[in-house]
């Protein structure tokens, strides 16, 4: 948005009581879900936890605590702040706005129904992709209602410039909703082979993270990183690097969860070396928001409003995209696979990218937003303090924890022990990692009445001679060029990648030859075992 947009027009783009619910019932599912994997966590170390209620088992109580972090934790503010993001970058409101009140409503009703609905046993058997098809269909609509509202507002902008968020705003939601229909219909109710079976669940699952989580968290990132440190963007030059190599790199990737499976070897070699080459655009990524930070590093930290707490959250969460990213490069390594894969390890990479990356950056955006959206400073600077070293010592001690228990269990299984004897091993590592999801839930809690208080008893910002919004703020419009005009994304990026790697990745594998052959070669004897007929009992 340029500085020329008046104060008064700026507020008119955005429906700030809208926002505010839907921020509301992502404060909710923020402190919601998380508990949820706490009480999860505990399982681990003491698997009598909770009785033997059907509802409160391990294999319930998981996918309501994956699904719900994905969902509702990250998507629900993600999705309200997207009616803040998009007007302001477009320069005109929200298409259709009043659908957005359906869409939020729609949103709770799937998490809620979804929820209960595994708990009560209702489940596909996929990984991430636990929820029966009534759910689906409904998060299906909302998604592709929103996705709807945001492309008719893009390709009728006021603002000749096409922001960096944007590009990545589009990908996200047309990535997603073609991903929803891999893992919601093809997977379950299309017959195929084994190898296609696992090797489109991988890339299902891969694309949840890295086709949704990913791109959607980089928007809010690219959008409120300037906003936060009052600085431009550093380099658009960046931008433009790190976006177009995560669309073309990143929809290869999810074959290197099945290394040394019966999935065909140069499709494995494939997955591995995109994964490496994943690299570039992080360094992409995390040089131009550190380098956005340059010069700002004393306000930021010594900052006590609003601005400088969305600052260090959203500094946090790009550190942590740069540890998170390179462990799971690095993850994909056959000899790293050798030694973490099934272990937690993954668990850990898992929690760098979606928490310790995207949730915070999620976060952020919130703290820059809600004194705008209330009109009211923040109410205790403190709680936010608390908030913010609560969530480093509760990440840290997780993340690194479980990091250093893959390495040790990994290291026991290779040289022979007993696999319950590492189980025995790692459950004074299992009792930490409750205790550090304990102290992350304790910093949602600050936040929590942090907002609330901050809603009713918050001193008013035009009190204080601020303005609730800052235009001068926003990021700098860049000239369009054909890389990065709305129909090259939508078309190139958004389709054409994902398609490509679907058919590369997912479909070829089960129609090669070597994918029929009846025999099995030791990956380290060199022998070869031939596989007989599989017969019925």
């Amino acid at each position: 948005m340029q500085d020329s947009v008046s104060h008064s027009h700026s507020t008119e783009l955005v429906n700030k009581n809208l926002i505010r619910h839907w921020l509301w019932w992502g404060l909710v599912w923020l402190t919601v879900f998380p508990l949820v994997g706490l009480l999860v966590s505990i399982k681990f170390h003491n698997p009598g936890f909770l009785g033997e209620t059907s509802w409160l088992t391990f294999g319930r109580l998981r996918p309501v605590h994956v699904n719900g972090v994905i969902f509702g934790a990250f998507s629900t503010p993600l999705l309200g702040i997207l009616y803040y993001l998009v007007p302001r970058l477009c320069g005109r409101p929200m298409a259709k706005e009043h659908w957005g009140w359906w869409a939020l409503w729609g949103w709770n009703l799937f998490l809620v129904t979804g929820s209960v609905s595994l708990l009560l046993g209702y489940n596909l058997g996929f990984e991430a992709d636990e929820f029966e098809w009534p759910f689906n269909i409904l998060r299906w609509v909302v998604l592709a209602l929103i996705g709807g509202q945001v492309l008719a507002t893009i390709f009728r902008r006021r603002e000749q410039g096409f922001y960096v968020s944007l590009w990545y705003t589009i990908a996200a939601l047309i990535w997603t909703l073609m991903n929803l229909i891999l893992g919601n219909v093809i997977l379950p109710y299309l017959e195929m082979s084994g190898i296609s079976n696992a090797a489109l669940h991988g890339l299902y699952i891969h694309y949840v993270v890295g086709l949704w989580i990913t791109p959607a968290g980089l928007a809010i990132m690219y959008y409120f990183v300037p906003l936060a440190t009052h600085k431009p963007l550093f380099s658009h030059r960046l931008s433009l690097l790190g976006f177009w190599t995560i669309a073309f790199l990143y929809p290869f990737v999810g074959t290197h969860h099945y290394i040394f499976s019966p999935i065909p070897y140069h499709n494995q070699t494939i997955s591995i070396v995109t994964s490496m080459l994943l690299i570039i655009p992080v360094w992409a990524v995390v040089t131009n928001l550190f380098g956005t930070a340059l010069g700002r590093w004393g306000s930021i930290a010594g900052g006590k409003d609003g601005d400088s707490y969305a600052a260090k959250f959203l500094m946090l969460a790009t550190f942590y995209y740069l540890v998170g990213c390179f462990q799971g490069s690095i993850e994909a390594l056959r000899r790293m696979q050798e030694l973490t894969h099934f272990n937690d390890f993954v668990v850990s990479h898992a929690h760098f990218t979606v928490f310790g990356t995207f949730v915070v950056a999620v976060v952020g955006a919130m703290y820059y937003l809600w004194p705008r959206l209330t009109g009211n400073q923040l109410w205790s600077t403190r709680l936010a303090s608390w908030h913010l070293w609560l969530t480093i010592a509760g990440s840290a001690v997780m993340l690194l924890g479980l990091t250093a228990q893959g390495f040790i269990q990994g290291g026991m299984l290779e040289y022979g022990a007993n696999f319950v004897d590492t189980v025995v091993e790692m459950k004074p590592w299992w009792v930490g990692r409750t205790l550090a999801g304990a102290t992350m839930d304790l910093g949602f809690l600050c936040m929590a009445i942090n907002f609330v208080m901050t809603a009713r008893h918050g001193k008013s910002l035009q009190a204080e001679g601020q303005e609730p919004e800052d235009v001068s703020a926003h990021p700098a419009a860049e000239e369009v060029n054909w890389f990065v005009r709305p129909s090259s994304v939508f078309i190139i990026a958004g389709i054409g990648f994902f398609m490509t790697a679907v058919i590369v990745q997912g479909i070829l594998p089960s129609l090669l030859p070597q994918t029929f052959s009846p025999e099995v070669k030791n990956a380290r004897t060199g022998l070869t075992t031939k596989v007989s007929d599989y017969g019925p009992l």
